[in-house]
């Protein structure tokens, strides 16, 4: 692949999940030429990382790449020990499901990657609303790393950073999943589950699944998601 790209290119962080394959259709149609990027992070399950690149192809992603990056080699969470269950119980304030310095991590192999295709913007579908327990979730994040990306790149010292764009930032999950409706989103290729099994049917119990079933059912728009139970 070129190291040049349309000015118009976007690197899109792509977990296969129902949010980043909002952002990559919401980039897309703001006439990005989207260079889906997926990251496998030692993750509990590879079936995000398969959801990615289904949704990659029939969303019109240019190009799909994955990263390595072993985050499951400092643990510290339920996404990437085994040995800390994910909770069915709902959460209050942090979750052990947060990932340390996860998005931190992402963004910055994301910059890179934009640096060299030149890409105007990177997205990625990082939510407040829904996942205000996040950290690296939240407006003032995504505020300090395009400051960060303007001191730290050769391309911002030059004065054309990638922008980082976080469209979902403060929609709640029925309007990104209204946003992505309309835009023809295939969410029946998506994977949301933190324990999902190897063929991404969702146990329906986690965090993620509740906040996805609630966001269908507030949206009004058929759930299509294959569950473990019910």
């Amino acid at each position: 692949m070129s190291t040049a790209s349309s000015p118009k290119a976007a690197v899109v962080l792509l977990s296969g999940g129902l949010d980043s394959a909002t952002v990559l259709a919401m980039a897309r149609a703001e006439g990005y030429i989207c260079h889906a990027l997926s990251i496998d992070y030692g993750q509990r399950h590879g079936a995000e990382l398969a959801a990615a690149a289904r949704v990659a192809a029939a969303g019109g992603a240019a190009t799909q790449r994955t990263v390595t990056v072993n985050l499951d080699a400092i643990g510290g969470s339920a996404l990437t020990d085994a040995a800390i269950a994910v909770p069915a119980a709902p959460s209050v304030g942090i979750p052990i499901t947060y990932v340390p310095a996860r998005n931190t991590v992402f963004l910055a192999i994301a910059l890179g990657y934009a640096e060299v295709l030149h890409a105007a913007a990177i997205f990625v579908g990082v939510n407040a609303v829904d996942y205000s327990g996040y950290p690296d979730c939240r407006p003032a994040f995504i505020d300090a790393f395009q400051a960060l990306a303007q001191i730290a790149t050769k391309a911002g010292v030059e004065g054309h950073a990638p922008r980082i764009m976080a469209p979902l930032l403060n929609l709640s999950k029925a309007d990104i999943i209204r946003r992505g409706q309309a835009l023809g989103v295939d969410y029946g290729l998506t994977v949301s589950c933190y324990n999902a099994d190897p063929l991404g049917r969702a146990c329906g119990r986690c965090d993620a699944c509740r906040l996805r079933a609630n966001g269908f059912r507030d949206a009004g728009v058929p759930d299509p998601t294959p569950y473990l139970r019910g």
